[in-house]
């Protein structure tokens, strides 16, 4: 089929407003460092009020990850819901601007568009304050089965479990994919997203999921111990293929049968965390669908991851495609 889509994901769409942030100013607003939090529009407003100068940028991390996995090459899809808005313009035509297929039609009552408040702190840092907005409100109406089914990997982020439509969706999905023959990805997303829905997102490893990314932090919450070769060894009893981040000391990539250890790349000055797992997944599902050794697609993650955390924003920057190429050698 001459149309098919390496990738299509399913999440957020969000636009991301990023600001530098004192800890004390984290501090001052009751805010955990490095977290994701849920709020509503009044406190979206609120804070929005006391953050510093920031940029908008269209953000969401399945949408992030489709963002890199499109400046590597690869043909790609995305379904999120934004309202008929200012910022639900500014979301389309950023992601259309990158070439990835977007046909979701925007709502055209009901809640705003959905925005995340990041706070960049010194040490790279990111706390993201999100208003899920419009995207609270995708439903199985969105899914177009025919595009689900040209997709060699339907990709979906955990957070999007947060909202039962959204879930429903994400179910119906699910099936559509794996009744095509095409491989299922799942991301944990958010520590405080597994401790929301734990015994979910082991029902969904255990018989739904091809492809799992998390970090280490993710993982520990998913089995609820602080052994991570532990947590580790449980995983790869039940998933095909997993990823797990483990920050400046790289990646564990695993199967049942298959264990890899690669490094993060060297010499990186950390200046904003936000996106590095995003941009990993985007590296490693470019290589998991160009067919590469799954090591090889770790080291392409971490390449991307890398280059996510050199700069402010979550998008990538610099040229993805050549920087792989010449790391790759």
């Amino acid at each position: 089929m001459t149309n098919r889509l390496h990738v299509l994901a399913i999440g957020n769409a969000i636009v991301d407003v990023i600001a530098r942030a004192e800890d004390t100013f984290l501090a001052d607003q009751g805010l955990v460092k490095g977290a994701m939090r849920l709020i509503d529009e009044a406190e979206a407003t609120r804070l929005y009020g006391l953050m510093g100068p920031g940029r908008e940028v269209s953000g969401g991390s399945a949408a992030n990850s489709i963002a890199g996995l499109a400046a590597l090459g690869a043909k790609v899809g995305f379904i999120g819901r934004v309202r008929d808005d200012q910022l639900g313009g500014v979301f389309a035509h950023d992601i259309r601007a990158l070439g990835v297929e977007y046909t979701t039609e925007p709502a055209t009552d009901g809640p705003a568009t959905a925005r995340c408040l990041v706070l960049v702190t010194p040490d790279g840092q990111r706390t993201m304050n999100t208003f899920l907005g419009a995207s609270t409100q995708l439903s199985s109406a969105d899914i177009d089965a025919a595009q689900v089914a040209r997709a060699d990997v339907l990709y979906i982020e955990g957070y999007l479990w947060d909202a039962p439509a959204a879930k429903q969706a994400i179910v119906d999905a699910i099936r559509i994919a794996h009744r095509h023959g095409n491989r299922v990805a799942f991301t944990l997303s958010d520590p405080f997203c597994v401790d929301r829905h734990r015994a979910e997102f082991l029902d969904l490893v255990r018989g739904h999921v091809d492809v799992l990314f998390a970090n280490e932090v993710e993982l520990k919450s998913l089995y609820q111990t602080e052994d991570f070769d532990q947590a580790l060894d449980q995983l790869a009893c039940v998933c095909d293929i997993a990823a797990v981040t483990r920050s400046e000391h790289g990646v564990v990539v695993l199967t049942p049968e298959e264990r890899h250890i690669v490094a993060a790349e060297p010499g990186v000055t950390v200046v904003d965390t936000t996106g590095a797992g995003d941009l990993f997944a985007s590296g490693f599902l470019h290589g998991l669908t160009a067919h590469r050794p799954l090591a090889e697609c770790g080291r392409i993650g971490c390449i991307a991851a890398a280059e996510a955390i050199s700069h402010i924003g979550a998008r990538p920057e610099a040229d993805l495609k050549a920087l792989v190429a010449a790391r790759l050698g």
